[in-house]
């Protein structure tokens, strides 16, 4: 449950714009490292919608459920995104980029295994793991932008 607060938050793109700009700078670079990676834009919203999941970001999972919605993401996916591990809905390349995402988002707990790191090694390249790792970085970041500003999903 969240906490409603009358506190006003900063603006951040309005306050610091170089800083603002430096992390669209940051995102537009991890994209682009995909991209020459080879990595479905697909799977890449699987990786921002985990990451946003975990660490509870609304406005994040409102605009990246929307954007896997429109490239052809299934509702029921969507939906069991969260129990992943439980479900036969996602391929051995989703699931392990799913498992590297969680260790990363989640490396106070544990740090990045070696076995999830060996998991994503035998279905990508060194590239493509770079490309997941920045992927998840970034949305990481962008999670912690958006919760600490309270920024609303569009309604």
């Amino acid at each position: 449950m969240s906490e409603s607060s009358a506190i006003s938050r900063v603006a951040l793109k309005k306050i610091t714009p170089d800083v603002s700009a430096a992390m669209g700078s940051l995102h537009a670079a991890a994209v682009c490292a995909a991209q020459d990676a080879k990595l479905e834009p697909e799977l890449l919203e699987l990786v921002r919608i985990r990451a946003s999941q975990i660490n509870g970001c609304a406005f994040c999972l409102d605009l990246h459920t929307r954007d896997a919605r429109g490239q052809g993401e299934t509702e029921q996916r969507l939906h069991t995104l969260a129990a992943w591990r439980e479900t036969p809905f996602f391929t051995e390349r989703e699931r392990a980029a799913l498992a590297l995402t969680e260790a990363v988002t989640l490396v106070h707990d544990g740090r990045v295994p070696d076995a999830v790191y060996a998991e994503a090694a035998e279905v990508f390249d060194e590239n493509q793991i770079a490309a997941l790792i920045w992927a998840a970085t970034v949305i990481n970041a962008y999670n912690r932008i958006a919760i600490s500003t309270r920024m609303v999903p569009k309604s």
